[in-house]
């Protein structure tokens, strides 16, 4: 399969802390890639960095084969792009965030609409149908008109993974997309992530604490820690014979 997502070498520092020391990960296409990994290891600053939510200070990134945030020159150096040609560019990369970031003035119904309407520009029409066909699939359809403050966590986060939907991606990005929810709203988001995987072959990279949906669901998972990959590898390897020392160590403190 090709790879969706090619990571290489990505560096980035936020003033003197360097948060990602030449991060290398590919993704191919239908597979989902769990990254764990304790807090400020970088997994939520990668992830930002693969749709240019956070410009990285060197590496590559490219996403289908297309740079994200960049432009090759002729000598081989890369330029910045800015405003719209970056908001066409990660317009195939859907992001579900740990805050579900929903318009609270909006129902559940124009949250999901506006961005088809506004960044590629479909009929209005056609897009509250498009809107209505994912409530379904993510079990809400009873919620078009509702507002988000009427909605519990969970529902909000389905409603955030529609909007995402919405916009015919071909790559998902989970940032932590259950933390901020009680622990008994947490299955009915990871059973909406699980049908993406399973149902639709969407290619996921999710971070997460969730160790029982990366050993159910995942095709690989992957241990960041202190700014690098620490070790990849299929669930079934990656939880019972784990090959690097803080892999090993890590999972004793989580499982």
């Amino acid at each position: 399969m090709s790879a969706v997502v090619k990571a290489t070498d990505v560096h980035k520092r936020f003033h003197s802390l360097e948060v990602l020391k030449g991060v290398t990960l590919e993704v191919a296409e239908a597979e989902v890639v769990v990254v764990l990994g304790p807090s400020g290891s970088g997994k939520s600053t990668f992830l930002r960095c693969l749709n240019h939510l956070e410009k990285i200070d060197s590496g590559r990134i490219e996403v289908n084969g297309h740079l994200i945030g960049y432009r090759e020159r002729g000598d081989g150096s890369l330029r910045e792009e800015r405003g719209r040609v970056v908001a066409r560019q990660r317009a195939e990369i859907g992001m579900v965030f740990q805050r579900f970031n929903l318009f609270p003035h909006m129902t559940v119904l124009e949250n999901i609409v506006e961005a088809p309407v506004q960044v590629k520009g479909m009929a209005r029409r056609a897009a509250r149908d498009v809107a209505m066909d994912l409530l379904e699939q993510v079990g809400l359809p009873d919620k078009a008109a509702v507002y988000p403050a009427r909605l519990s966590g969970g529902q909000q986060q389905r409603v955030a993974i529609a909007r995402a939907l919405a916009m015919e991606p071909k790559l998902m990005l989970f940032d932590e997309p259950t933390s901020a929810l009680d622990p008994e709203l947490v299955g009915e988001v990871l059973d909406t992530m699980r049908a993406l995987a399973t149902d639709k072959h969407m290619t996921m990279v999710v971070v997460t604490h969730e160790v029982g949906f990366a050993r159910e669901v995942a095709d690989r998972a992957v241990l960041m820690d202190d700014g690098v990959v620490v070790e990849d590898a299929p669930p079934k390897k990656f939880f019972s014979k784990p090959e690097h020392p803080r892999t090993q160590q890590f999972l004793s403190k989580i499982l």
